[in-house]
């Protein structure tokens, strides 16, 4: 499972010409599932996301998590985070879990941060997505 974390004062997901969703103040997470990941990583993932403390307090210091500042989610689904570039110039995917069960996966870690009480946007699995940012920082983590 990878997940790259991204500080930002704003985000969107446009599809087809058509604003999908947005957010403030918060985190863009991108998700991939790899074949050998278990479903109950996902937990263990979507809690280290709301309590990584990577938000700024009164001294300027990384002290804050995204409950803490009471920070919006936008969850993307990029099977490309499991590219193996190891040999040649094409990646190769072999690593990314079966699109259907990827899609349980996202949709399962999407419910868990819900039930933070945070603001949780997403794209849309298996889409053409357009993905913007304004990265704060930039801060930019990967797990």
């Amino acid at each position: 499972m990878k997940l790259v974390i991204q500080r930002v004062l704003q985000a969107d997901v446009t599809i087809e010409n058509k604003l999908f969703s947005s957010i403030k103040n918060g985190v863009l997470v991108l998700f991939g599932v790899e074949k050998d990941d278990k479903e109950d990583m996902l937990d263990y993932y979507a809690q280290k996301l709301l309590k990584l403390r990577i938000f700024e307090d009164e001294n300027g210091k990384m002290n804050k998590s995204l409950i803490d500042i009471n920070g919006e989610i936008l969850a993307v689904s990029q099977f490309t985070l499991c590219a193996d570039c190891k040999k040649g110039t094409r990646p190769s995917f072999d690593r990314a879990m079966q699109p259907d069960i990827a899609k349980d996966y996202y949709e399962k870690f999407v419910e868990i941060l819900e039930k933070s009480g945070l603001n949780v946007k997403t794209g849309v699995f298996g889409a053409d997505m357009k993905v913007g940012l304004i990265n704060d920082g930039p801060v930019t983590i990967i797990l």
